[in-house]
C-alpha cells in the first residue's frame, strides 16, 4: 500500500479542478461544436498527462506503483469507451444539439469523480475489513464479461429511469431546449430543461459503469491513490474520446466484445489473487492491451455500418420517422 501524505492528494485535486477551470472558463466558454481535431488535440493532451503522472509516480513511488497505475488507466480508459456508446445513445434519444454536448460531459465529469471517490473510499474499506470481497468482485465482473459477450447490443430508455421518473415529479421539465441552460423561470416557476434530463442520465450511465470499473482496478491495485488518480484521467479523457469516437461508434463492432474479455480477465485476475497462479500486473496490461489492439484492428479491417447521424435538436428527433 502506497502511503501517500495529505499534500499529494490536495494537489492532484486541485489539478483537476484547475484543468477544469481552463476546460469550462478558457477553452469552452462558448458552446460550440466539437470538432474531430479538437477532439484529438484533446484527447492526446489527457493522454500524455496521464502517461507523465504515471511516469512520475514511477520515479517517485516505484515501477511496480507505475505499473498498477498505467494497468488500471489502461483498464478505466478502455471500459469508459463502452460508456461512450451509450453516452451516443442518450444524446440521440433527446435530440441534443452538437454545440451543447460539451457542456453536459463536463458537469458530467464534477458528478462522475464525485461518485466515484465515494465508491472507491466504500471499496476499499469494504475489503480492508473482508477479504471475502475480493471474491465477490471477480464473480460480479466475470458475469458482467459473460453478459457484455452475449449482448452486443445497446438499449437505452432514459424514460424508465428511476431517477428521471423521480425528478420530473418533483420539478416541471420544459418541451424544448432554451440553449445551453439546465434550468429557467417561466410564468415565476423554476424549471428544468431537457439538457439537464439528459444530463442526469450520463450521470446515472455512469453510476452503472462504475459498479463495473471500480471492481475491475481492485483487481490491479488496492492503493486508494492510485485508483482514484487513474479513474480521474480516464473520466477527463472521456470528452474527448467521447467526440473522436461518437461518429463512428457503430464501427468498432468488435470493441464490446474485447471490452467483455477484459472484464472476464479482471475478474478471473481478482479470484487468482491468492493463488499460485497469481498474474503479475505486468502481464496483465500486456493482456489488457493486446485484446484491446485485437478489437480495434477486427473492427477496422471489418467495420459495420455507421450510424445515421444525430438529429441536431429535440424537434427534429419527434419529427423523424419510427419504425412499426
Amino acid at each position: 500500500m502506497l502511503t501517500v501524505p495529505p499534500i499529494a492528494w490536495i494537489g492532484f485535486l486541485l489539478f483537476f479542478l484547475a484543468m477544469l477551470a481552463l476546460d469550462l472558463g478558457v477553452f469552452h466558454r462558448r458552446s460550440h461544436k466539437v470538432g474531430m481535431r479538437e477532439a484529438l488535440g484533446w484527447t492526446v493532451t489527457w493522454v500524455t498527462l496521464a502517461l507523465l503522472f504515471g511516469a512520475g509516480l514511477w520515479m517517485w513511488a516505484g515501477h511496480d506503483k507505475g505499473i498498477e497505475f498505467l494497468t488500471g488507466y489502461l483498464l478505466e480508459l478502455s471500459l469508459s469507451a463502452d460508456n461512450v456508446f451509450v453516452i451516443a445513445l442518450l444524446f440521440t434519444y433527446f435530440g441534443v444539439p452538437e454545440k451543447y454536448q460539451h457542456k453536459v460531459l463536463l458537469w458530467g465529469v464534477l458528478g462522475a469523480v464525485a461518485m466515484r471517490f465515494g465508491m472507491i473510499l466504500l471499496g476499499t474499506a469494504l475489503v480492508r475489513e473482508a477479504a471475502w470481497v475480493l471474491y465477490a468482485f471477480g464473480g460480479l465482473l466475470i458475469v458482467a464479461g459473460v453478459k457484455m459477450l452475449a449482448n452486443r447490443v445497446e438499449e437505452v430508455h432514459p424514460e424508465k429511469n428511476p431517477l428521471v421518473v423521480l425528478f420530473r415529479r418533483i420539478m416541471p421539465v420544459t418541451k424544448d431546449f432554451h440553449g445551453d441552460r439546465f434550468f429557467l423561470r417561466e410564468g415565476g416557476r423554476l424549471m428544468a430543461t431537457p439538457l439537464f434530463i439528459a444530463l442526469l442520465c450520463v450521470e446515472a450511465a455512469d453510476l452503472v459503469f462504475a459498479i463495473d470499473s471500480i471492481p475491475a482496478i481492485f483487481s490491479v491495485t488496492l492503493d486508494p491513490f492510485i485508483v482514484f488518480t487513474s479513474n480521474v484521467f480516464a473520466i477527463l479523457g472521456l470528452r474527448s474520446l467521447y467526440f473522436l469516437l461518437a461518429k463512428a461508434v457503430n464501427s468498432f463492432r468488435y470493441l464490446k466484445p474485447a471490452l467483455g474479455v477484459v472484464l472476464a480477465f479482471a475478474g478471473t485476475k481478482m479470484l487468482l489473487a491468492h493463488t499460485a497462479w497469481k498474474v503479475d500486473n505486468v502481464v496483465a496490461l500486456i493482456v489488457v492491451a493486446a485484446t484491446l489492439g485485437v478489437g480495434v484492428a477486427a473492427s477496422l479491417l471489418h467495420p459495420a455500418e455507421k450510424l445515421p447521424p444525430a438529429p441536431d435538436s429535440a424537434a427534429e428527433l419527434e419529427a423523424a420517422p419510427r419504425e412499426s
